[in-house]
């Protein structure tokens, strides 16, 4: 159970700092323009995302498919929230905007938490020679700077509240869809077939041969759900409250410039 890798630090670091200061300069540049001039950024790293994902799907067809590559992780749902965060005007925008910042506060925690689970040492290694690993690395850093600008360039919703019910329900409804899939197809989406974590697969391995397959499979389930739930929910939490000591900062900054 490795966190990081020394091929995870000698690149999440730097790539992280590398975001940061990207964002700090397109900020300076934008952060006084209309929302859809600071939206550009976020629908250029949105069409990428996308067109990885195209490229991806058009090489495993090629290779004769592979249904892991199905997208129904939990990073394939960027294929379509992040998208439609940089392009939908509609009137649920403000339900789309608190999932898409929801799931990109999540995905950018694990990053920093545990990059191993997120993607291997063995894929930075293999980034320039083959394509999966070039889509994996890529996608997942594509993820956490769309983090980093939505924040810099304060791309988030700022009158109506954000409501947790709705990050809760799509999540619900995400692991419903992706936990079915992978006991038809016997794929491991989002670990709800089995568990990349060694330690908790052996458990669960053990608790089969006590339980029986099915019961123990069941209940392997419900906990990857109420995990995933939990885990976003809290996402967006984090999130509510880094939105909220910049608004507070940006008050007070105001204060202060106030003659």
């Amino acid at each position: 159970m490795q966190l990081w890798t020394d091929a995870h630090i000698r690149t999440v670091l730097p790539a992280l700092a590398v975001m940061l200061l990207l964002g700090w300069g397109l900020r300076m540049l934008l952060i006084r323009k209309s929302l859809p001039i600071r939206m550009i950024p976020l629908q250029v790293i949105a069409c990428m995302l996308v067109a990885l994902e195209v490229g991806k799907q058009v090489l495993s067809f090629a290779r004769g498919y592979d249904l892991y590559h199905i997208p129904l992780h939990v990073c394939s749902l960027f294929v379509f929230v992040l998208p439609a965060m940089a392009f939908y005007r509609g009137g649920h925008r403000q339900r789309v905007n608190t999932v898409t910042c929801s799931l990109c506060t999540a995905v950018t925690a694990m990053m920093l938490i545990y990059p191993n689970l997120i993607y291997s040492a063995e894929n930075i290694r293999g980034l320039l020679t083959d394509f999966m690993s070039f889509h994996t690395v890529v996608f997942h850093n594509l993820v956490m700077l769309a983090f980093v600008l939505i924040l810099f360039l304060e791309l988030h919703p700022h009158r109506a509240a954000e409501d947790g019910r709705t990050v809760a329900v799509f999540t619900a409804g995400y692991c419903a869809v992706a936990a079915t899939a992978a006991q038809l197809l016997k794929t491991n989406y989002a670990n709800f077939y089995s568990c990349n974590i060694p330690v908790f697969e052996r458990l669960r391995c053990a608790l089969t041969e006590q339980l029986g397959s099915a019961v123990t499979q069941l209940l392997y389930v419900l906990i990857v759900a109420a995990l995933h739930i939990l885990f976003i929910q809290g996402a967006f939490r984090l999130y509510r409250l880094l939105t909220a000591a910049a608004a507070l900062e940006r008050s007070h900054s105001r204060r202060l410039h106030i003659p």
